[in-house]
């Protein structure tokens, strides 16, 4: 509910505060008072667009500030909670627009953008008029308004999670058919090259250990020559045959060497051990270097056939292995593919018919509400003095989404047998205005959340209709709060709550101002709005009659 409402140096208004109650509140005067700037005003701390200059000439900056109360599970709170804007029992909205053109939004103290305004104001009030082109007469929504008439909720819940199943499907089986078609456009390449490297069959660090064994074969050839000198001139022909026979005879005569042979045998010794060792490490060479000829050249074939694969596929030699197993995987991948396909094809199929189950469950409800609402609508009608008029609710088929595959539009024909067709261009100003307030009597009937404003639904109607059209206000009101912005003394008297916005002239300047109406000011002001500027005693009792009921 709207409690209050400050104006500051907006257009003519430099201050205004207004507080605003439950119920009914009637907001009257004559044209050009400035009824229209207090709702370009609400627009304006809602973050709806509006006029451009809203600044009163002189003034540094405008500024308005709205406070609404907020019931325990309304559903501003969770726009607040998802733009992270602190929740209190008070919601306060300000907003200030400099002479400059720059706008500053506040949200209970805290900075916000415009977008977080409007997105609250959807759920805080709903402004409705004959050019009302964002509640009833946008076609884009009657779907919606018609879902919340028939408290479908839970069908449109169980649509859009059959939808979001349907929708993961398609992208799976598309995704998968996608990566076959991409693994069998290369079917021949993979197959050719997995071949081929199982026939190579390369290994991790296999080319490393051909390069050395290559290499040295390459120089067996000239070194072995040398090493089996060295070791003809280490062994026993040589340096350890020689030293094994020093090492004898001085083991022969050491014993009548008083032991000045010690150390030379000690030393003997030492030194054959190492050339015995220098000896058998030869020989080992000397095996090594005695391949069959025709090693090398396998060794090197081998060996390029290694690096020319690892070319080829753009790898290192000894990540072949590796990349042999993930083409492997692919071949693997598409052998099983039309299995997968056909499992994920089973898998769309089955969502599909989840989806059309409840979309087509939930056409019927729609259906069954549209009936509903079409009889709501014509009984508020009746007393309208619309009783010939006719209200369509129209349920065509549309493309599949997540509201299911129906499109909802509201349609009239004021008279039977003439053609149908959408509420603002076929009902006159007058009949579109009792048709809104009709329809807007049915669509919320259990909706206590909004604050409704009606900008001069009342156009064009007055006598009996004018105060049905007040009559069906007041109801709406119960239990709420409908603001209303009338010049139909019928609509006026049956307010909670009565205020007179007017013009003065101060210090030169054009102001408008709002003042709440006592019961004598409220004889006055209906006399003024039955009689016009001259107030006669008729005018008043006339205007004490309405008041009475």
């Amino acid at each position: 509910m709207l409690r209050a409402l400050e104006i500051r140096d907006i257009l003519i208004i430099d201050r205004l505060d207004l507080a605003f109650r439950p119920g009914l509140n009637v907001l009257t005067g004559e044209t050009g008072a400035g009824k229209s700037i207090l709702l370009d005003s609400l627009g304006f701390v809602l973050g709806w667009r509006g006029r451009a200059e809203l600044v009163r000439q002189g003034a540094q900056q405008g500024e308005v500030v709205a406070e609404f109360d907020l019931a325990p599970d309304h559903p501003a709170r969770a726009v607040l909670d998802e733009a992270g804007l602190p929740a209190e029992d008070g919601l306060i909205l300000r907003r200030v627009n400099t002479a400059d053109g720059r706008k500053t939004a506040w949200v209970n103290d805290r900075r916000c953008s415009g977008e977080v305004l409007r997105r609250l104001s959807e759920t805080l009030v709903e402004l409705h008029g004959q050019h009302d082109d964002r509640g009833l007469l946008d076609p884009r929504g009657h779907r919606a308004l018609l879902d919340t008439y028939g408290d479908l909720g839970g069908l449109v819940a169980g649509t859009r999670g059959a939808w979001r199943a349907l929708r993961a499907a398609r992208k799976a089986e598309a995704a998968a058919r996608a990566a076959l078609d991409e693994v069998r456009a290369e079917e021949e390449f993979l197959r050719h090259a997995v071949a081929e490297l199982d026939k190579l069959a390369p290994e991790p660090g296999e080319e490393e250990d051909l390069d050395r064994r290559r290499r040295l074969m390459q120089a067996a050839a000239k070194i072995r020559e040398d090493i089996a000198r060295a070791h003809a001139a280490l062994g026993l022909e040589g340096a350890e045959g020689a030293m094994g026979d020093a090492l004898r005879w001085m083991e022969g005569v050491a014993g009548q060497a008083e032991g000045t042979l010690d150390a030379p045998l000690d030393a003997v010794g030492r030194a054959l051990g190492e050339v015995s060792d220098a000896v058998a490490g030869l020989e080992t060479a000397l095996e090594q270097l005695d391949f069959n000829p025709h090693e090398l050249e396998e060794t090197e074939e081998r060996l390029f056939a290694i690096r020319g694969l690892a070319r080829k596929h753009g790898v290192l030699a000894d990540d072949l292995a590796e990349f042999a197993d993930g083409l492997r995987s692919r071949l693997a991948a598409l052998d099983q593919g039309d299995a997968d396909l056909a499992e994920l094809a089973r898998r769309v199929a089955e969502t599909e018919a989840g989806y059309d189950a409840a979309a087509g469950a939930l056409t019927q409800a729609r259906e069954k509400a549209a009936t509903r609402l079409d009889r709501a609508v014509t009984t508020e009608l009746a007393p309208l003095r619309m009783e010939r008029a006719v209200f369509t609710t129209q349920i065509a088929p549309a493309d599949p989404g997540p509201d299911g595959r129906d499109g909802v539009a509201f349609t009239v024909a004021t008279n039977p047998g003439a053609p149908a067709g959408p509420l603002g261009k076929i009902a006159s100003g007058g009949e579109l205005s009792r048709f809104m307030l009709a329809l807007k009597v049915c669509l919320t009937a259990e909706d206590r959340g909004l604050t409704l404003i009606f900008d001069e639904i009342d156009r064009g109607v007055g006598g009996a209709t004018a105060d049905a059209v007040g009559r069906r206000l007041a109801a709406l009101a119960q239990g709420g709060q409908v603001l209303v912005v009338t010049h139909s003394p019928q609509v006026a008297a049956l307010g909670a709550h009565h205020w007179r916005v007017e013009k003065r002239v101060s210090g030169g300047q054009t102001l408008s101002t709002v003042v709440p109406l006592d019961d004598a000011e409220r004889v006055d002001e209906i006399a003024r709005m039955v009689s016009g500027d001259t107030v006669t005693d008729e005018a008043r009792a006339a205007a004490r009659a309405l008041l009475a009921g």
